[in-house]
């Protein structure tokens, strides 16, 4: 590594492109608040607010997935693994451990000042890194400007929203939706010109990686349900969780994990879709293991929601993420019934539990499992 170097943009081709340690340990620090989130709705949920606990959760992981997201897809394009890159890298970082601190005081009393000020901490950093694309790509220079100064204004309006409007109400949910929206739409703008130079095999890898991630939440709920069980009074129910998560958590990773792949080319308007639709995969993945948490916590009497409650705390986000894979792939590789099969499963994960209880959202998704990969053929051309 050279202390600096220039950062010209990375070969879109390049064989063999794997991701770097420094990424894997981003991923390490995102995580952290992912699992900070989580926590937040397992307790709202576990306290009979599943409500006001789905929006906070839903806002939360907003912030660190758009963050995570944004740097991986700048990564992809150009790092350059220099000193400057790695420092800048680890501001953003820093950012994502501060804004991690603060998910808790948001989930408690709505406090969104923390979050904020590491969002902001994170967004700036990669303000900088695109000044840096800006200055080596020549002919990238106005796509790379239009991230820079699109991230830098709407980082204002988060520095606003944090302070002005009253926790809690609709002004507020709608603020914050405004605030979403502005952020989706500035790579939407940026790229319209001369798109970066991604690369497509390191950014379904990137994908892939952090949905095994999010997936180690519903692994951490079944050995906390086998630790209950084995620390405490046993309960036949607790093994019946473990088991449960087990098998989901093995379906769902089977699914996403399919020969099919998930980005057949680098159209813009495909990658927005699928770039921007996993926002639904991770969230469901991370709340399905909330959900199993729950679950403890009924059992174990540390709850006010009653069984089927908790049951549907897991199939809800099942069902999400099975929704959220049919709307980034399925749709566009597979062909015939195969296509739309994942919706089907996503509907009858919602229909089982107050006829089979857990048992039957597991039984379902391991037969999705079965049956996607006996009618999935490949979509031809003119489907």
């Amino acid at each position: 590594m050279q202390a600096i170097r220039p950062m010209p943009p990375r070969d879109p081709q390049q064989e063999h492109r794997a991701a770097t340690p420094l990424e894997l340990l981003f991923d390490l620090v995102s995580v952290i608040a992912i699992a900070v989130a989580a926590a937040g709705l397992h307790h709202a949920v576990a306290e009979a607010h599943a409500v006001e606990g789905i929006l906070k959760f839903v806002a939360a992981f907003f912030a660190i997935w758009w963050a995570w997201m944004n740097f991986t897809w700048f990564a992809s394009a150009y790092d350059n693994d220099d000193a400057p890159y790695r420092l800048l890298t680890m501001v953003i970082m820093f950012g994502a451990l501060i804004m991690a601190a603060g998910i808790e005081p948001f989930f408690d009393h709505l406090d969104l000042r923390v979050i904020v000020t590491g969002y902001v901490v994170m967004r700036l950093g990669m303000v900088a890194l695109w000044l840096r694309a800006a200055a080596n790509d020549a002919g990238r220079r106005p796509t790379a400007m239009r991230y820079a100064i699109g991230i830098a204004l709407v980082q204002c309006f988060w520095v606003a929203f944090g302070w002005l409007p009253e926790p809690g109400t609709g002004l507020f949910y709608g603020l914050f939706a405004v605030g979403a929206i502005l952020e989706l739409a500035v790579p939407a703008i940026a790229e319209r010109g001369n798109a970066t130079p991604w690369h497509r095999h390191h950014i379904m890898e990137r994908y892939g990686l952090l949905n095994i991630i999010v997936l180690g939440e519903t692994l951490l709920a079944g050995s906390m349900a086998l630790n209950h069980s084995a620390t405490g009074h046993f309960d036949i129910a607790l093994v019946h969780i473990a088991l449960s998560a087990m098998v989901i958590l093995f379906s769902l990773w089977w699914l996403y994990f399919a020969r099919e792949e998930h980005l057949e080319d680098q159209r813009l308007s495909r990658a927005l879709t699928w770039g921007y639709g996993h926002f639904l995969i991770y969230m469901s993945g991370a709340a399905v293991g909330a959900g199993f948490a729950v679950l403890v916590d009924v059992i174990t009497g540390h709850a006010k929601i009653g069984l089927l409650a908790g049951d549907y705390a897991v199939a809800i986000p099942v069902a999400g993420y099975l929704a959220g894979l049919w709307f980034v792939r399925d749709r566009f590789v597979l062909g015939g019934v195969a296509r739309h099969s994942l919706l089907l499963f996503a509907a009858l994960v919602l229909l089982v539990p107050p006829l089979l209880a857990l048992e039957g959202v597991a039984l379902v998704a391991v037969v999705a499992v079965w049956v996607r990969g006996r009618v999935a053929p490949r979509r031809m051309p003119g489907d």
